[in-house]
């Protein structure tokens, strides 16, 4: 071989691999790109889609609030991020805004996985379990079947389940018939079916019971299929960082209790008060609460009291009834013993405006002569619980608490020790004995109750046929201190 040859050739080999080891570099000195948690976390803000409606997100005088919201506003606390909420005008227009290249990276809208929509976002592991149900109106025939929805006039959702369920039913009953809106959401729904505008719709379990109570006429025809899961919903071509991070922190909640806690202040009204219970207080609240409700706005302004809370209370003793009479001779609106009216210089028991006046008074007061350690919002439910079974009885369980090693200062702890106030082995060792501590839990869950429910319909309303409830907080007499003891366990 020729010298020129040779040196030619080792030159060109030189280059080679010179240029082999530029581009190695070159490759192992550009970054990684980063997930989509990464990414998340670095801009330090987390984007979600959802919709406006009641159990989804809504704003009211207190923010914003919501279950979704509330859930999801919790996982951004956990990455350490800011949440920022867009909502879309119908479901169709959410799943396209999650697919979108710069689009949220969550839609966390009380989503149902269905085959249908797992081709346009995949979902995270269940967090509720809701079934479908059909709604009818109260006096109308009630469907019991599917085939029974032939002929009627139906209402649902725009792009939801519910409209796939009714394409599939479709199948097999071609003559079935009905509207997909995107005008209205669920509380319209059950509002026209209440007032005849529509013979039926379909809505899941959860909404349901979060509404119902508006709506006296509005009944459960039947169940539409089995139950179903929702989970929050990501773009099909996400990487998992983010949906691994979800499942993670849905597993967490699910397993420390808080997401249950959450479910029972949204959900939960159905389960303490039953159906009969529901419909009932209902009626009522359009019957008989605006004739006392001036006077609970008067009592609640001078004690620094939430007058829907008063409310609440006057609902539980008497359900409103000013001529209410115990066997015990406790009588009135707020049925106050003869001693106690005296006390609080009512003269006359039987009048609403001074049981109201008096009621009120006598909780204040005992609010303001609690423990100094009871803080907010359990001093709220102590409150309660003294109003109907005394301080001293209360005392007692709180020690109960002490000695099982349970927090003497929080109600969740307390209320599990009042029903062995009854029991003589646990009485026994108590300074005051005996009493019914099992009714004082349920007295103070059902006003609980009661005043969440009063705090939603007296929200300001949007102008035409849209309801808004409002938000579920904690009532404290002392307004300035109140916080959510439900947040804080999340």
């Amino acid at each position: 071989m020729f010298p020129q040859t040779a040196f030619r050739m080792r030159a060109a080999a030189w280059l080679m691999a010179t240029g082999i080891f530029l581009l190695l570099g070159s490759c192992s000195s550009e970054e990684p790109k980063p997930t989509t948690l990464e990414r998340i976390q670095k801009e330090g803000v987390l984007r979600v889609v959802t919709r406006n409606s009641p159990a989804t997100y809504f704003q009211d005088r207190n923010g914003e609030t919501g279950f979704e919201y509330e859930l999801v506003k919790r996982f951004a606390e956990n990455l350490g991020v800011e949440l920022k909420i867009e909502t879309a005008d119908n479901l169709d227009d959410l799943y396209a805004r999650l697919s979108q290249a710069d689009g949220p990276e969550l839609a966390a809208a009380g989503l149902v996985a269905s085959e249908g929509r797992k081709s346009v976002a995949k979902f995270s592991q269940p967090y509720l379990e809701v079934t479908p149900q059909v709604i009818y109106r109260d006096g109308d025939r009630r469907p019991s079947r599917p085939e029974d929805l032939v002929g009627k006039r139906i209402m649902v959702l725009q792009g939801s389940s519910h409209a796939e369920q009714l394409r599939e039913l479709q199948a097999t009953l071609p003559e079935l018939k009905f509207e997909e809106s995107s005008a209205v959401e669920v509380v319209d729904l059950l509002r026209m079916v209440d007032e005849d505008q529509i013979d039926l719709t379909v809505v899941d379990s959860n909404e349901l019971a979060m509404n119902q109570v508006y709506f006296s006429k509005v009944r459960v025809a039947f169940d539409f299929g089995d139950s179903r899961n929702l989970g929050w919903a990501m773009a099909p071509g996400a990487d998992d960082s983010l949906l691994q991070e979800v499942d993670h922190f849905l597993a967490l909640v699910e397993e420390n209790g808080s997401l249950q806690r959450l479910k029972d202040r949204y959900y939960g009204h159905v389960d303490v008060l039953g159906y009969v219970g529901a419909y009932t207080f209902a009626q009522h609240l359009r019957q008989r609460l605006p004739r006392y409700e001036q006077h609970f706005r008067q009592a609640g302004e001078q004690q620094k009291v939430d007058w829907r809370l008063l409310a609440a209370v006057g609902y539980q003793e008497s359900m409103w009834q000013p001529d209410a009479t115990s066997k015990t001779g406790v009588r009135g609106l707020m049925m106050l013993t003869q001693g106690t009216a005296q006390a609080m210089g009512v003269a006359n028991r039987l009048d609403p405006r001074q049981s109201i006046q008096g009621g009120g008074k006598y909780l204040a007061l005992i609010h303001a002569g609690l423990a100094d350690e009871l803080t907010e919002p359990d001093r709220t439910w102590f409150a309660l619980a003294a109003y109907n079974i005394g301080i001293a009885h209360l005392s007692d369980a709180r020690k109960l608490a002490q000695n099982e090693g349970l927090d003497p200062n929080k109600w969740l702890d307390v209320q599990k020790m009042l029903p062995r106030l009854s029991q003589k082995q646990w009485y026994s060792k108590t300074r005051y004995g005996y009493a019914r501590g099992g009714e004082t839990v349920h007295f103070v869950r059902n006003i609980r109750r009661y005043y969440d429910i009063l705090t939603w319909v007296t929200q300001p309303q949007l102008e035409g046929n849209q309801m808004v409830n409002s938000a579920l907080h904690i009532p404290g007499i002392a307004k300035d201190d109140e916080q959510d003891e439900d947040k804080s366990t999340l």
